[in-house]
């Protein structure tokens, strides 16, 4: 939690993690979703939320200890997880504020009708669009889909340009030095991950300058 506290201290203007769910439907915030020590990692799907580690926050303590106006990008990594995720903004009607990520379009289209609030982004890169670029826009600005978000090289301006035309946000992760964060930013993307906050907001600061 302390991580996401800095951030917000330096000036972070959204957060992002991946969240799974325990197997009594908490969700809850960690990268690779797992718990323990190797041999005998256990996947946080098949433990409840006491076994837990304290240093592994839940969603909802998050959502609760950060501003509600503060998004909040979320790789879905376990699809069952959506729910409890969105319910779990829903108590203090912040469901807005949340930005749900998936490498696969059609799970991510399935959460449409959760709740219209939530920000669908469907998280891939070129290569694994199996249609034509403009058609897969099509496809996910139809099926309720807020977003794209592609590996930071990808990007270029005919890439916003036509996503753009769909209404669809335009999002680039794996931006952690100045000249990609810069890149991005002179493209006029909409948001930027990476893990370098610092590097971020003076990006950000430099570009609205």
């Amino acid at each position: 939690m302390e991580a996401f506290r800095l951030a917000v201290r330096l000036g972070a203007t959204g957060l992002e993690s991946d969240v799974w769910c325990t197997a009594d439907g908490v969700p809850v915030l960690d990268h690779d979703g797992r718990v323990g020590r190797w041999p005998r990692r256990r996947a946080i799907s098949t433990i409840t939320l006491g076994e837990v580690p304290a240093t592994m926050p839940t969603l909802a303590a998050l959502l609760a200890d950060v501003d509600s106006g503060l998004a909040v990008s979320l790789d879905v990594k376990d699809p069952a997880a959506a729910t409890p995720v969105i319910q779990s903004a829903a108590i203090d009607e912040t469901t807005g504020r949340l930005w749900l990520c998936h490498p696969d379009h059609e799970v991510v289209a399935s959460w449409r009708d959760l709740d219209p609030r939530v920000h669908l982004v469907h998280s891939t890169r070129v290569d694994r669009i199996g249609s034509s670029l403009e058609r897969h826009a099509m496809e996910l600005a139809s099926a309720g889909i807020d977003g794209v978000n592609l590996p930071e090289p990808e990007w270029s301006a005919g890439l916003v340009k036509l996503f753009r035309r769909f209404d669809l946000a335009c999002l680039g992760w794996d931006a952690q030095h100045r000249r990609q964060i810069d890149r991005l930013m002179a493209l006029g993307l909409d948001g930027i991950y990476g893990d370098h906050v610092d590097r971020l907001v003076d990006g950000l600061a430099a570009g609205c300058s």
